[in-house]
C-alpha cells in the first residue's frame, strides 16, 4: 500500500470534540503555543466573514497495535478555536504575576503550587488533561491561571462553521522508523502559518525519527539555562553542545571541528542527529554506541544535571561566550568522558572560568563576532582544558 493522503472539512464543533476526546493529539516536537490573543480574535473573525483560513494537516501514526492522529500543522489555528469555545487564553502576565505572589504568601518549606499551568510552555493538553467538556475543564481551572475572553461565538456558528485539512495514511506495511521519517519529512516541507520556526523548533522534527532519544537532543533539566541579549532571549541549544563535542572527541581536537560549515551549521547539527538516530552514516562524528554501550545515556545524562546543580553552574548568561565557557567542558567532562568533577573546588573552577570569560570579552573582535570559527574554537578548548583540571583523582 503506498502513502495516501485524503481531504475534506470538519465543522469547528466536530474539531472542538475531537480535541477534547483527544482523538487528535500534538507530537513532541511541536512548538508551543505562541499565538497572541489578538490573532486569536483575528482567526475567530476570519471564520466570521467566511473568508478563507488554510486548512490544518492530520496524519495517522500507528504504534504497535494502536492508531494515534498526529497535529502536523495547525496548532495554532485549532488551539484558537478551543480556547475561543472555552472563552480562556493562557496569559503569560498574568501567570507570572500569580506566580509571585504564591511566591510571596507562602513559606520556604512549603510545598510549590502545582495547580498552575505553565503559560510558558502551553499546549492545549494541559486543558485537555483537566476533562473532556467545557464545564469539566472550567471547574479545573485555577483562579489567576488564565484570563477571560468573549469572542461571541454561539452553538449555531460552531455548527456551521468549517476548517478544512489533510489527512495523511503512511503506508503501515513499513517499519515504525519509516514512520518516523515520512512525518518527519512532512513537518519539515510544510509551509507553516504564522510565525516562522526557530531553527531548533524546526529541526526538533528529526528528533521523532527515534522517538527513544527525544531526550537525548533536548533533555529538560538543560532548558532552563538561559543566555539573554538585550530583550532576546534564548535556551541553550544542546544539539549544538553535543554535537562540536562528538567532533572534537573523535579528532582529539579542534582542528576540523565543523570545518566548512560555518555559514551552514543547521546543516551540521542535523548530520549530527541523523548519523545518532541510525539515519545516515557520518564520517564527521564519533559513532553514538562508542560513547553509551547500549546506546544508553541516562545515567551520564543524570551525573550532568546533578553536577550543575552541585557545582551552583549559573543558568543565566550574558552572551554565548559566557554559556559556552561554562558548558563546553563540564559537558564534555561528564557525558563525553564519564567523568568526576572535584565538587570542593567549585568556587576555584568558577574563578579560572570568569577570568578567561573577561579575558575573551577584552577582545573587541571576539565579542563583535563571537561565532566566527576561530573564537568558537579557542571557548572549545579553553572551557575543556579548565575543567580537565578540576577531575577527581
Amino acid at each position: 500500500m503506498d502513502n495516501r493522503v485524503f481531504y475534506g472539512e470538519y465543522s469547528l464543533e466536530h474539531w472542538i470534540d475531537l480535541i477534547l476526546k483527544q482523538n487528535i493529539i500534538l507530537p513532541d516536537y511541536q512548538r508551543y503555543f505562541v499565538w497572541n490573543e489578538r490573532k486569536v480574535e483575528t482567526l475567530i473573525n476570519t471564520f466570521k466573514k467566511k473568508q478563507f483560513v488554510p486548512p490544518v494537516t492530520i496524519g495517522a501514526f500507528k504504534i504497535g497495535n494502536a492508531n494515534q492522529n498526529l497535529l502536523l500543522d495547525g496548532q495554532q489555528r485549532l488551539t484558537s478555536i478551543l480556547l475561543a469555545y472555552l472563552g480562556l487564553y493562557p496569559d503569560k502576565t498574568i501567570y507570572k504575576l500569580t506566580q509571585e505572589r504564591f511566591a510571596s504568601e507562602i513559606d520556604e518549606e512549603d510545598e510549590e503550587d502545582d495547580s498552575l499551568d505553565n503559560i510558558f510552555e502551553w499546549k492545549f493538553n494541559l486543558l485537555t488533561e483537566k476533562g473532556k467538556n467545557r464545564e469539566q475543564i472550567l471547574s479545573r481551572i485555577t483562579e489567576g491561571n488564565y484570563k477571560n475572553i468573549n469572542l461571541n461565538i454561539d452553538e449555531e456558528f460552531l455548527k456551521t462553521t468549517f476548517l478544512g485539512f489533510s489527512y495523511l495514511v503512511p503506508d503501515i506495511a513499513n517499519s515504525d522508523q519509516i514512520q518516523q521519517k515520512y512525518y518527519s519529512s512532512v513537518f519539515r516541507n510544510i509551509n507553516v502559518q504564522g510565525q516562522v520556526l526557530l531553527p531548533q523548533e524546526s529541526r526538533a522534527s528529526l528528533y521523532f525519527l527515534d522517538k527513544n532519544l527525544g531526550d537525548f537532543f533536548d533533555p529538560k533539566f538543560v532548558r532552563f539555562i538561559i543566555s539573554r541579549s538585550g530583550s532576546a532571549e534564548s535556551k541553550a541549544d544542546f544539539v549544538r553542545y553535543l554535537s562540536l563535542l562528538s567532533q572534537y572527541i573523535k579528532d582529539g581536537n579542534t582542528n576540523k571541528v565543523a570545518r566548512g560549515y560555518k555559514p551552514k551549521m543547521e546543516t551540521y547539527y542535523e548530520e549530527y542527529i541523523y548519523s545518532v538516530v541510525g539515519e545516515n552514516d557520518s564520517s564527521l562524528f564519533v559513532d553514538f554506541s562508542t560513547i553509551f554501550n547500549d546506546r544508553n545515556y541516562s545515567e551520564r545524562f543524570e551525573h550532568l544535571k546533578e553536577s550543575i546543580t552541585s557545582l551552583e553552574t549559573p543558568t543565566q548568561y550574558t552572551s554565548i561566550i559566557d554559556l559556552d565557557l561554562y558548558l563546553f567542558g563540564l559537558i564534555y567532562t561528564i557525558v563525553f568522558q564519564n567523568k568526576v568533577l572535584d565538587i570542593t573546588k567549585k568556587d576555584l573552577l568558577k574563578e579560572k572560568l570568569d577570568e578567561k570569560i573577561r579575558l575573551f570579552k577584552a577582545d573587541p573582535s571576539h565579542t563583535r563576532a563571537p561565532n566566527a570559527l576561530k573564537y568558537l574554537k579557542s571557548r572549545i578548548d579553553s572551557s575543556i582544558d579548565i575543567y580537565k583540571t578540576f577531575l577527581n583523582a
